[in-house]
C-alpha cells in the first residue's frame, strides 16, 4: 500500500472521528428539553442544579455514550465474524450470539439482581455458549458458511424463544425487561457507562491485536496455513473478542441487530478489506449509524419513542435480503 493511500485511509477514520464528536454535541441537546452550549457546558463544568443541565447529564448523555459504544462494539464483532466464518451475512444476532447473550442477561436481570455489576460477563458466556452451540450444529466435514448462518438463525430462534418464556416468570419486571429486549437505551446510566468502558476497551485492544490475523484468515485455511498462521489458534482467538463485543454490549444496551451487518459493508466500500483499517474506520462508523438510529427514534415522534433496536431492524432488514440476494454462498 502506498504513502498516499495510507494518509487518505488515516484522513478518512480522523475525519470519522469528528464527525461522532458533532454529532454526539447535536445529539444531546436534541428532544423535548433543550439547553445553548454555552449554558450546557458551564452546567456541566459547574455542576450545577438546573433541572434541564440535569437531564441531559443525567439521562441524555449516557445514553447518547451507549449508543455510540455499543454500535462500535456490534460493527467491529460483525467485521471479525466475517473475517473468520468468510461470510458476508454473518453477524451477532443472526450468527446467535445476540440472543444467547440476552437469555444469560434476562435470567440475571430477572432472578440475580445482585449480580448485576457483572451481567456483561454473564452475558459473554452465554454468548460464547451460543457460539459453540451454532458451529457445533453446523459442523459437518467441516464448517460451511451458508450452514453457520442456517443454524445460527435457528439457534437465534430457540433461544428468543425461552427468553420469552422466562420474561413470563418475571412478574412485575416484565415491562421494564421487554423494553430493553427491543434494544431501548432509555435507561441507561452512568454505571452502564463505566461497565461498557472498561470491556469496550479490552475488546476493541484485543480486535485490533488480531487484525493480521484477520487479514490471513479470509485468505482461506490453506493459504493461511501455508503463511505460518496457526490457523484453529487464532479462529478461536478473534471468534472470542467478536464474542465478546458483541455479548458484552448485548447485555447493556439488549438486542440491536444488523449494526454488526450494515457497517462492516459500507466501511469495506470506503476503506477496502485490509483490517488494519477496516477495524478502526468500523469502530466511527457503528458508533455513528446507532446513535443515529437511537436519536431519530427519540426525537421523530415525540413524546414517543421508537427502542433503537427496532430502527436498526427496519433500515437492516432491507439490507440483509439485499445481500442475501447477491450473495453466492
Amino acid at each position: 500500500m502506498s504513502i498516499k493511500s495510507k494518509n487518505k485511509k488515516n484522513k478518512i477514520i480522523f475525519i470519522s472521528f469528528i464527525a461522532v464528536v458533532i454529532l454526539f454535541l447535536i445529539s444531546i441537546n436534541l428532544g423535548s428539553i433543550k439547553v445553548e452550549l454555552k449554558d450546557l457546558i458551564k452546567g456541566l463544568l459547574l455542576n450545577t442544579d438546573d433541572p434541564k443541565v440535569s437531564i441531559i447529564r443525567d439521562i441524555r448523555i449516557p445514553r447518547v455514550l451507549a449508543a455510540i459504544i455499543i454500535g462500535a462494539n456490534l460493527a467491529v464483532s460483525g467485521v471479525l465474524l466475517q473475517a473468520i466464518i468468510r461470510n458476508p451475512l454473518a453477524e451477532p444476532s443472526i450468527v446467535g450470539i445476540s440472543s444467547g447473550a440476552s437469555l444469560v442477561s434476562v435470567i440475571i436481570l430477572l432472578f440475580f439482581p445482585t449480580l448485576n455489576t457483572i451481567r456483561p460477563l454473564f452475558g459473554f458466556l452465554g454468548g460464547l455458549v451460543s457460539c459453540i452451540l451454532v458451529c457445533g450444529l453446523a459442523f459437518k466435514k467441516g464448517l460451511s458458511p451458508v450452514r453457520i448462518v442456517l443454524a445460527g438463525v435457528a439457534v437465534n430462534a430457540m433461544l428468543t424463544a425461552i427468553t420469552n418464556i422466562t420474561v413470563q416468570f418475571g412478574a412485575g419486571t416484565v415491562s421494564s425487561v421487554q423494553s430493553w429486549l427491543t434494544g431501548s437505551l432509555a435507561n441507561i446510566t452512568w454505571i452502564d457507562i463505566k461497565l461498557l468502558l472498561i470491556y469496550s476497551i479490552i475488546g476493541h485492544i484485543g480486535a485490533f491485536i488480531l487484525y493480521k490475523s484477520c487479514d490471513l484468515i479470509v485468505l482461506g485455511e490453506k493459504n493461511a496455513k501455508s503463511l505460518g498462521l496457526n490457523y484453529d489458534l487464532h479462529i478461536s482467538l478473534i471468534c472470542i473478542v467478536a464474542v465478546f463485543l458483541s455479548a458484552t454490549a448485548t447485555s447493556i444496551g439488549g438486542v440491536i441487530a444488523f449494526v454488526g451487518l450494515v457497517v462492516p459493508h459500507i466501511c469495506r466500500i470506503i476503506m477496502g478489506s485490509g483490517h488494519k483499517y477496516l477495524i478502526p474506520f468500523s469502530v466511527t462508523m457503528g458508533g455513528i449509524l446507532l446513535l443515529l438510529a437511537d436519536t431519530l427514534g427519540r426525537t421523530v415522534f415525540i413524546p414517543l419513542e421508537i427502542p433503537v433496536g427496532i430502527v436498526m431492524a427496519v433500515i437492516g432488514g432491507p439490507v440483509f435480503l439485499y445481500l442475501l440476494r447477491r450473495s453466492e454462498v
